[in-house]
């Protein structure tokens, strides 16, 4: 996953490179502006930056109609190549970062909700999904962000993509909550019910705006359940 751009500038020429986060950090070769261009060197970093939270193409072909055509040309084409849009994984701050890749829970007990609550609480962007693991039991797996990813507010509420192999059964929101119970508990109870019944199911969190314009870091947080027409899915031995 592209994780921003940087560049590194010479007295002759600025190299713009993209930072590919993996199981080994690497640097690619994006495109290059010579002696002349040097000065435009730290807005066409900034709008290719901004394209990878916002995919505004309006701002950023501003910034490179300024640019030599082939600098343009190939900026343009690694986008097209590498930049595909990848739900949930920038906010107008810039990326987010993977916290704690996989917390392990049996049931959803005390220890999960109170485990949930204070990631909740503090802020961190939450993935979790229940899997079958060989012996037959189900776990319920977590994975920690470094921060909740907003939604405008006439937006579908969702910053976890869809899997194209499961059929979406049903989508719940903590905007609905009834009964006085938190949303914590209401999204844990929402998702024991389904996985009891056998279905897969995954909870997210994310930030929905009160506006449209302007809607980073606006509105409320909430939880996400999602409920699929498919069996719990067997967990992955790298889990």
């Amino acid at each position: 996953m592209i994780h921003s751009f940087i560049a590194h500038t010479s007295p002759g020429r600025s190299r713009v490179f993209a930072l590919v986060k993996g199981p080994r950090d690497e640097l690619e070769a994006v495109t290059t502006l010579g002696a002349g261009d040097l000065h435009l060197t730290g807005e066409l970093v900034d709008a290719l930056n901004c394209f990878l939270a916002d995919r505004d193409e309006t701002a950023l072909g501003v910034v490179l109609d300024r640019v030599p055509k082939p600098v343009r040309m190939a900026a343009q084409q690694y986008l097209k190549d590498k930049c595909a849009p990848m739900l949930g994984v920038f906010t107008g701050f810039g990326p987010i970062d993977v916290v704690r890749p996989a917390v392990y829970f049996s049931d959803i007990d005390d220890e999960l909700e109170e485990y949930l609550e204070g990631a909740y609480m503090i802020g961190l962007g939450i993935r979790m999904s229940n899997a079958r693991g060989s012996d037959g039991d189900v776990d319920w797996v977590m994975q920690l962000l470094s921060d909740e990813v907003s939604v405008p507010a006439s937006a579908e509420p969702r910053t976890w993509a869809l899997p194209a192999e499961a059929k979406l059964l049903q989508t719940w929101t903590s905007k609905r909550l009834t009964g006085g119970i938190g949303p914590v508990r209401s999204a844990l109870n929402v998702a024991e019910d389904a996985s009891a019944e056998g279905r897969w199911v995954r909870i997210h969190t994310l930030l929905h705006s009160d506006r449209d314009v302007d809607f980073e870091g606006n509105g409320s947080s909430e939880f996400v359940v999602d409920v699929f027409d498919a069996p719990i899915p067997l967990q992955h031995l790298d889990e």
